[in-house]
């Protein structure tokens, strides 16, 4: 089911600050820029070998990643994991009483598809499936 760690989600209060680090300190390059609306968030993509780093930053106070900041602060957010197919895989998290968050798959960035696992059913680390 799982083909490779895809990315790791970090929660930041600013990209920009948090880029003196991942690029002007350790040197990586930002791949992309997105903003995900449904979300009110936005995204920078850096992509480390076979992986990525997944910058997220809220563009508004209501977004789920102000409020993981407000509750947590900063810091690791979610793991994804790579799959083939979204839809058995799913469908086999819920056939073995998984909890879900997202039960149906939906639009990630770069063009992906994406559903997240309830951390209360991943001992309390967000798991975030991604295809494409």
């Amino acid at each position: 089911m799982i083909a490779k760690i895809n990315h790791v989600g970090i929660a930041v209060s600013s990209i920009e600050d948090a880029l003196v680090l991942y690029a002007d300190a350790l040197g990586l390059t930002v791949g992309t820029f997105e903003v995900v609306e449904d979300q009110k968030t936005r995204t920078a993509i850096i992509p480390v070998g076979d992986s990525k780093i997944e910058l997220l930053e809220a563009t508004d106070s209501e977004s789920p990643i102000a409020r993981h900041i407000e509750r947590r602060g900063e810091g690791l957010h979610h793991l994804a994991f790579e799959v083939d197919d979204i839809d058995d895989a799913l469908k086999l998290l819920q056939e073995k009483g998984i909890r879900l968050i997202d039960e149906q798959p939906r639009k990630g960035v770069e063009n992906s598809t994406i559903a997240f696992l309830h951390p209360k059913a991943t001992g309390g680390v967000l798991l975030e499936l991604v295809q494409g």
